[in-house]
């Protein structure tokens, strides 16, 4: 999970992009990265840290001209928390090439591969966005042979990325002495949105991973980039786009609207927020059917992101709804911190109990997702420590049992508290008296109520459907390794698309 933007304007673009990794913070916090583009001449800064923290007025002032983009970055497995590998990267062969990117290939080490013994290209990082970027300066440079590019030329050089590439993956680029180049992976499982703000002399243009940073930068939403589209903004502000992948079916993360995205976003036609109003009813309707039996004093939610989906369950149910935890707002989520003992220590920072609200009471916490499970036995604990006498537990989202492979931080099959364990010894190991999980063809038609013309939705981390075709037992085991520092070169990988279920996963 990472943010992108990318800005053509009237005006110099520094503050805009600035103000748009801000508000698109959520989606990262390990480092940011500013790139902008004047006289065909590139100005970079970027770093480890929060937006805020990262840029300084003298940084600001150097980055100059009316096009730029922006990226907000967290690490996903294998990659190193380093500075090295804040975004966006850079490459001056065949052209100069400025690329962010959000998601993750699953094919990275075969690419690598490819790029140093056919493309005679080097990668100096382990992030799989240099890697794409260099998949995208060589097939520029296939295409161009030295000459000027074309309009049909660039379009040509992203349908052979997505030929190439495989997994999750929505880009911005600046092309020096060209203009901002974007594109989104064939199934369109990350999201991204075009706006424009027609008020000036000229068009100005926006692209961005979430509709509300069109918002709060006065941008009117166009529509969503579309599975396998690419869009290209030149310098006399024109608007190109075509979709160079044939055959593209939009398969969005449905996770995105569990707990990435801001619900004040709207992806893919999609309201998060109304899609986890939707989400806390199914949850409410779930309880009548399977948990008549539960004596509910309140309904409490874990803030922020179940507070929709725990009022609309407190509203169907007409229990009692109460806050009863204070967010400390300056600890990040601890989702998306890379060490599980970081994890554990930062959520008795994070959040606090008001003791009142559960004092002799039965409590039902509503939390978004159980993942890792961390947090999920700490707030329990809390809300023992404070008086409940009993603690239910329900999640907005279905068991998460199977890693994701395309760009949320969670890899590991052992990480995963839901991994070979049946309802009951979840609820065991997290100490709540009982758990109830959304089933997950509500949570796709909760979703889905909005735009019906989605057929299907990347549900990997719930099923272990993996929609990109390529991922095995085997390269799940690569993953692990990887992440603890055990790989070998290369996972061995397939081309066919692999139903997985709990039994293969533990073959």
């Amino acid at each position: 999970m990472c943010g992108v933007i990318g800005i053509v304007a009237n005006i110099p673009v520094n503050q805009l992009l600035y103000d748009g990794l801000m508000v698109l913070q959520h989606r990262g916090q390990d480092a940011a990265g500013i790139v902008t583009v004047e006289d065909n001449r590139f100005h970079m800064h970027k770093g480890k840290g929060f937006t805020r923290d990262v840029f300084r007025t003298r940084d600001m002032r150097e980055l100059l001209g009316n096009m730029g983009i922006g990226h907000v970055r967290y690490p996903t497995a294998g990659s190193a928390a380093s500075a090295a590998e804040s975004q966006p990267f850079y490459v001056n062969s065949p052209f100069g090439i400025v690329l962010g990117h959000n998601g993750n290939l699953t094919n990275t080490e075969e690419l690598k591969e490819a790029l140093f013994r056919d493309d005679l290209r080097h990668v100096n990082t382990n992030s799989d966005s240099e890697v794409l970027l260099n998949v995208l300066a060589h097939e520029l440079q296939a295409r161009s042979k030295g000459a000027r590019l074309e309009r049909d030329t660039i379009f040509e050089a992203v349908a052979a990325v997505h030929k190439r590439c495989r997994g999750a993956y929505a880009v911005v680029a600046l092309i020096a002495g060209y203009g901002l180049l974007a594109f989104r992976d064939p199934h369109g499982i990350r999201p991204l949105v075009i706006g424009v703000n027609e008020g000036g002399a000229l068009p100005e243009y926006m692209v961005a991973s979430e509709s509300v940073a069109l918002d709060a930068l006065g941008f009117k939403l166009l529509r969503d980039v579309a599975p396998g589209e690419a869009v290209f903004v030149d310098f006399e502000r024109r608007l190109h786009s075509r979709v160079c992948a044939p055959g593209s079916q939009l398969n969005p993360c449905i996770f995105e609207y569990v707990y990435l995205a801001r619900p004040d976003s709207v992806i893919d036609g999609i309201s998060v927020y109304s899609t986890r109003l939707r989400m806390g009813v199914a949850l409410a309707k779930k309880i009548e059917r399977e948990f008549a039996h539960l004596k509910i004093d309140v309904v409490i939610p874990i803030p922020d992101t179940s507070r929709p989906s725990a009022l609309q369950l407190a509203n169907h149910l007409k229990l009692e709804y109460r806050e009863g935890f204070i967010k400390n707002r300056y600890i990040g989520r601890t989702f998306i911190m890379p060490g599980q003992t970081q994890r554990r220590k930062s959520v008795r920072q994070k959040l606090n109990a008001i003791a009142e609200e559960f004092k002799g009471r039965n409590v039902l916490l509503v939390d978004d997702s159980i993942v890792r499970g961390t947090t999920s036995r700490e707030i329990v604990q809390m809300a023992r420590d404070a008086g409940a006498r009993h603690v239910f537990f329900a999640s907005a989202a279905p068991p998460v049992r199977y890693p994701n492979v395309y760009g949320i931080d969670m890899p590991t099959r052992s990480e995963l508290l839901a991994y070979n364990r049946s309802d009951e010894q979840i609820a065991r190991e997290i100490g709540c008296d009982a758990l109830i999980y959304q089933d997950l063809p509500d949570l796709v038609a909760a979703v889905r109520a909005d735009n019906a013309r989605i057929k299907d939705f990347d549900t990997s981390c719930f099923d272990g459907r993996y929609l990109a075709g390529d991922v095995t037992p085997a390269y799940l085991d690569y993953i692990e390794a990887l992440r603890n520092g055990q790989a070998p070169s290369t996972p061995a990988l397939s081309t066919q698309q692999l139903d997985l279920n709990l039994a293969s996963a533990q073959a």
